[in-house]
């Protein structure tokens, strides 16, 4: 059982960036997917939880408007889309997932994403 995060970078403020979520050894689908991040000296937030097939996606308020998340199934992955990025926007960025939002427990690495002029 495996996630590998990836699509960080260095993008400009207003910019955007869409990060994947690729598992491997499990159906995606069959699972709840959240993207967390944790910027440097801060804590790990929640950013996004999408449920199970498609399910609801529950948001951050500090995220809503400007993310948002999409399963593509034949290629067992999760994309958080990413607009209007700010300063504030950089931390490494982590998916995870688990029976539901709430209950997370499989981890993949973090992707960097940083956020400057």
């Amino acid at each position: 059982v495996q996630l590998q995060a990836s699509g960080g970078g260095l993008v400009q403020p207003g910019g955007s960036l869409r990060l994947s979520c690729t598992a491997s050894g499990f159906t995606l689908d069959d699972y709840a997917v959240g993207w967390f991040r944790q910027a440097p000296g801060k804590e790990r937030e929640g950013v996004l939880c999408i449920s199970s097939s498609a399910g609801s996606t529950y948001y951050a308020d500090s995220v809503k408007g400007r993310f948002t998340v999409s399963r593509d199934n034949a290629k067992n992955t999760v994309y958080l889309q990413m607009n209007r990025l700010s300063v504030e926007d950089t931390a490494v960025y982590y998916c995870a997932a688990g029976s539901r939002c709430g209950k997370i427990y499989y981890w993949g690495q973090g992707t960097l994403v940083t956020v400057s002029s």
